[in-house]
C-alpha cells in the first residue's frame, strides 16, 4: 500500500482495489505501508468503511468486489463458485472411493486435507462487506446439514459415507465430519480471512491432522510412550504440515492485503502447530475426537498469542 502525503491530504492506493481515495488525516497519523498486489487489480471500490477497527491496520480499506460492482451480487457469485469448487472435490473423492483407487482410510484423509484448504482459496473472491463472511459460511454450512441428514439416516448417500467414514457406518458422519464442517463454518463467520486464528485453526485441522494420520500409518513404528495409538512420526508430520500450510495461507492472504506478513506471525503459527500436535497426541484426542480437539486447541492458543 503506497502513500503520498501533502497538505495534510493522503492519497491511498489500496492493495485490493488499486483505486486512489482521498483521505484526510491528522498530521500525527502514522500510516501503514504495504506493497500493491497484482492479484486483485480488477476489484472495484464502492465506498469506504466508516470504522477503523481493522485487525492489522490503523486505516480501513475500501469496500471492494472482484466479480461484480454490486457487493451483494458479487458475494452471491462468490458463494456459487466456492460451492461448485468444494462440491467438485467432494465428487472427485467420492469417485475414487467408489472405484477403490485408494485405501478407504487414505481416501478419507485426502478429503480431510483438501476440502477445507481449497475452500479457503476461494475467500478472496468475496467482497469486503460485513455480510461476506456469512455468504462464505454457506458452503460448509450446507455440509453441516448434509452430515446431519445422512448421519441420522434420513438420507442415504453411500458415496459420501464411503469417502468420509472409517468403517462405512453412516453414523460416523455425526462425529468427525460434522465437527470438521462446523469448525470451518465458525472460522469463516467469527474470524474470517483477516485473522490468523482462522488460518491456524483450518490449516492444523486439514493439513496437520490429515498428514499426521497418513505419515503415522506408514512410518509410525515408534509409538509415543503416553499414547500407543500415536507415533512420533505422525505428531512431527502434523506440526510440520500445519505450520507450513499456515505460512502458505499467510502469504496468500497478505497478497490480497487482508493481513500482513511478519516474523511474529510465523513464530506464532509455529507455536500453535506444536501445541496442537501435542494435544492431538494425548489420549483425550483419541477418546473424544481429534476433529474437535485440534481446532479448539488451535483457536484457544491462537487467541492468546495473536
Amino acid at each position: 500500500m503506497m502513500f503520498h502525503a501533502g497538505n495534510n491530504t493522503l492519497q491511498r492506493f489500496d492493495p485490493v482495489a488499486r483505486v486512489s481515495v482521498p483521505l484526510l488525516l491528522a498530521p500525527t497519523t502514522r500510516p501503514t505501508f504495504h506493497s500493491p498486489s497484482p492479484f486483485v487489480s480488477k476489484l472495484k471500490p464502492t465506498s469506504l468503511f466508516t470504522s477503523s477497527s481493522s485487525f492489522f491496520s490503523a486505516t480501513s480499506p475500501p469496500r471492494s468486489t472482484m466479480l461484480h460492482h454490486d457487493p451483494l451480487v458479487s458475494d452471491i457469485f462468490a458463494t456459487a463458485i466456492s460451492g461448485v469448487v468444494a462440491l467438485s472435490f467432494l465428487r472427485l473423492w467420492q469417485e475414487t472411493a467408489r472405484r477403490g483407487l485408494f485405501d478407504q482410510k487414505l481416501n478419507r484423509k485426502l478429503v480431510h486435507i483438501s476440502i477445507g484448504l481449497v475452500f479457503m482459496l476461494c475467500w478472496p473472491l468475496f467482497s469486503t462487506d460485513n455480510w461476506a463472511s456469512f455468504f462464505a459460511a454457506l458452503t460448509p454450512g450446507v455440509n453441516i446439514i448434509r452430515m446431519l441428514v445422512i448421519g441420522l439416516g434420513i438420507w442415504k448417500d453411500e458415496a459420501t459415507v464411503k469417502s468420509m467414514s472409517r468403517f462405512g457406518d453412516y453414523r460416523e458422519l455425526l462425529k468427525g465430519p460434522l465437527y470438521y464442517a462446523t469448525t470451518i463454518t465458525l472460522a469463516s463467520i467469527i474470524y474470517w480471512r483477516t485473522s490468523p486464528i482462522s488460518i491456524a485453526a483450518i490449516c492444523n485441522l486439514c493439513a496437520g491432522d490429515g498428514m499426521a494420520d497418513i505419515v503415522g500409518r506408514r512410518f509410525g513404528g515408534e509409538k509415543i510412550p503416553y499414547n500407543k495409538n500415536k507415533s512420533y512420526a505422525g505428531s512431527i508430520a502434523m506440526a510440520t504440515a500445519g505450520f507450513l500450510a499456515s505460512i502458505a495461507y499467510m502469504w496468500y492472504f497478505s497478497s490480497f492485503g487482508f493481513i500482513e506478513r511478519s516474523w511474529k506471525l510465523v513464530l506464532g503459527f509455529l507455536f500453535v502447530s506444536i501445541v496442537t500436535a501435542f494435544v492431538e497426541s494425548l489420549p483425550i484426542s483419541t477418546e473424544i475426537d481429534d476433529n474437535l480437539t485440534v481446532p479448539l486447541t488451535s483457536m484457544l492458543v491462537s487467541s492468546i498469542i495473536f
